[in-house]
């Protein structure tokens, strides 16, 4: 049984692996999707039959039925939620997803803990695994705290305003010395004598996980998101070394160093270190700015879709920059139309993708590849800024940080050093939005009274709608 176990949970680590290839691209994505699922299909199949064969086949089968049942429950409230969720409550989704694999994570290390699956042969090997369940809570408790404060930010019930406690980096240190330091006693105590110092553990490590993620500005979400997503592998792979589980701790592992890689990319296309989105102070405005920032000053200039539609027709070269207000009006199918019409009368386009574009890492990606979008005219922002200024119109579609000119120029900016989307530097730039509120991040955006600049108000898809209708013409 043990030679079969190995076997099946390598073929799962295999299909795991696969799943990860397949999604690094927009094209092998879907095929990705499924080698996860069948991985994972396999892993909890195997598992249940060998534990099941390792014990008292009555009670084991008694068992094997409640866990059939919460999988099945499980999988219909998962499966309900995705075909519910639309596209702009993902990145909530996403997070809450992530609380529930640090929850899991908690609750197998208390469970280790107060009903060992067997006594330590020996003093180290207890210690080993004491380490594994301390480790295991309080990358859990992290991970679960943390995770709902982002869920709570990115759908608005938290303001996106970082929390800049006096101090706070220090806080952080106390408080995670205090963890380490707290080890120590919860080792050396005997049987479930340390219960009570990991449960102020897991209280401390749960309030550490607010305090990182409140102190990081709500425009940086996409980071979060991706660093949770890290988080929560790790702790997948601590519960796996609690439960001695081979293919859990390869899961873990391979989600935790994926997630960590994605954030590291993520940071360094922002101008920022994974140390400085760990401990917070990430878009938090830290800057040390000589002045107040100064409001942009200038004449708004609005445009009306007849005119927008009549120099898209005359341009040879456009480029869509998708925001996070394209997702929220679901503008997308109706872009893909515009790029249609114009490609048939002879104009390029191309899309332009910001890499934290949106609440989620890939969300504008995404919702082209929804709307049937070409991969080869979705271009990174490295790729397509060189070709700016050869570009006769960009259309803006909900999206305003990405390309605000003061992360180049304004060290007052709290995004000041984030390289943007320099769409400025296109004849024309025809920016969509209801009103002149700023972004995400509450920063005001100069762009919008640059004499190269045009605003269309008013809803995104009923925009996009009158431009189709006027290129059609």
């Amino acid at each position: 049984m043990s030679g079969f176990l190995v076997v099946a949970y390598l073929t799962a680590g295999v299909l795991f692996i696969r799943s990860l290839g397949g999604l690094s691209k927009q094209e092998t994505a879907s095929q990705g999707n499924i080698f996860g699922v069948l991985g994972m299909l396999l892993a909890i199949a195997v598992t249940s039959v060998a534990w099941v064969m390792s014990g008292d086949l009555a009670s084991r089968v008694q068992g094997l039925g409640l866990m059939v049942g919460s999988a099945v429950v499980g999988g219909i409230i998962g499966g309900s939620l995705a075909r519910k969720v639309e596209m702009t409550g993902m990145p909530e989704l996403v997070a809450v997803l992530h609380s529930f694999v640090g929850l899991a994570a908690v609750l197998v290390g208390f469970s280790s803990y107060l009903h060992p699956a067997a006594p330590a042969a020996d003093s180290l090997r207890h210690t080993v695994h004491q380490i594994e369940i301390w480790v295991g809570i309080a990358v859990g408790a992290i991970t679960l705290t943390g995770s709902i404060v982002a869920w709570a930010k990115l759908k608005g019930t938290l303001s996106g305003k970082p929390l800049l406690l006096p101090g706070r980096h220090a806080l952080n240190a106390i408080v995670a010395m205090a963890i380490i330091g707290l080890a120590v006693p919860f080792i050396q105590a005997p049987g479930t004598d340390g219960l009570l110092v990991l449960c102020i553990m897991t209280v401390l490590a749960s309030l550490l996980g607010v305090h990182l993620v409140m102190a990081i500005g709500g425009a940086d979400m996409p980071v979060v998101v991706s660093l949770l997503n890290s988080y929560s592998g790790w702790a997948a792979a601590a519960a796996g070394f609690m439960l001695s589980n081979d293919l859990l701790i390869v899961t873990g592992a391979l989600v935790g160093a994926s997630g960590t890689i994605l954030s590291i990319i993520m940071c360094r296309a922002m101008n920022r270190s994974i140390l400085n989105v760990v401990f917070g102070g990430f878009g938090t405005g830290e800057a040390k700015p000589g002045a107040p920032a100064a409001l942009p000053t200038g004449e708004v200039r609005e445009m009306k879709a007849d005119e927008v539609g009549r120099r898209l027709l005359e341009a040879r070269s456009v480029v869509i920059v998708p925001g996070y207000g394209m997702a929220v009006s679901r503008a997308q199918a109706t872009v893909k139309e515009l790029t249609t019409v114009l490609r048939e009368k002879g104009v390029n386009v191309r899309f332009a993708i910001h890499p934290v574009a949106g609440r989620l890492p890939g969300h504008m990606n995404v919702l082209l590849a929804e709307a049937g979008v070409p991969y080869d005219t979705v271009l990174e922002m490295e790729h397509i800024n060189p070709d700016l200024p050869n570009t006769d119109v960009v259309l803006v579609i909900g999206a305003n940080d990405i390309v605000n000119p003061g992360a180049l120029d304004d060290p007052t900016s709290s995004i000041y050093g984030m390289p943007v989307l320099e769409v400025w530097k296109a004849k024309l730039t025809v920016v969509f939005k209801r009103g002149m509120a700023a972004g995400y991040a509450g920063v005001e955006n100069p762009l919008f009274y640059l004499d190269g600049t045009r605003m269309l108000f008013g809803d995104a898809k009923k925009s996009v709608d009158a431009l189709v209708t006027e290129v059609r013409k």
